[in-house]
């Protein structure tokens, strides 16, 4: 399903001509409203995306959505030890050690000692490889469904604010503090 933009709307791309509550944006963010923080847009669209996008495709595999991701990022990044995996899933500790613990009761993934680490890795095994293959498709299916809602402009400009917003505000950044100012 694509969804197009109203014939009169101006370009998503030109958020100067549109109405944008982040157009001219003072230090102090005086004239924002809690519903038009970044914060709030991002968080309530990452939820709704979870419910809608990833959750049928991680229950169809009977994944939970922590599970799909660390299983996704081990595949990517081979072996990696529970400090970094903390850190490149974005979650917390508790929630990782939870969704570890269950895929390792399920034989998806390993603990190991493994030469060249200083710490044990985890990694995933022939059968969680073999979970992977199967979602793999289907969550990039699900994932491109979500792309096509905008254009390619759209999506370029989006791809490329959300990498910029993630180098200033990633899990490696520090806390925003008062009088701080953004600077490239």
């Amino acid at each position: 399903m694509r969804v197009t933009a109203e014939p009169n709307a101006p370009p998503a791309s030109d958020p100067a001509s549109a109405d944008c509550p982040w157009a001219d944006i003072g230090p102090d963010g005086a004239h924002l409203t809690v519903d038009n923080f970044p914060t709030t847009l991002i968080v309530t669209l990452a939820n709704s995306l979870r419910r809608t996008v990833t959750v049928p495709y991680s229950e169809q595999f009977d994944l939970t959505v922590s599970e799909w991701r660390l299983l996704s990022l081990l595949m990517h990044y081979v072996a990696v030890p529970f400090g970094e995996l903390v850190a490149l899933s974005g979650s917390d500790k508790a929630l990782v050690s939870r969704a570890l613990r269950m895929l390792q009761e399920r034989g998806f993934v390993e603990l190991r000692q493994l030469r060249g680490h200083d710490k044990p890795c985890y990694r995933v095994t022939r059968r969680g490889k073999t979970l992977h293959d199967k979602v793999i498709p289907v969550a990039r299916a699900h994932q491109a469904r979500v792309l096509e809602a905008l254009t390619r402009d759209e999506r370029v400009l989006l791809y490329q604010t959300l990498k910029k917003l993630h180098a200033a505000f990633g899990p490696h950044a520090a806390p925003v503090v008062e009088g701080d100012t953004f600077r490239e």
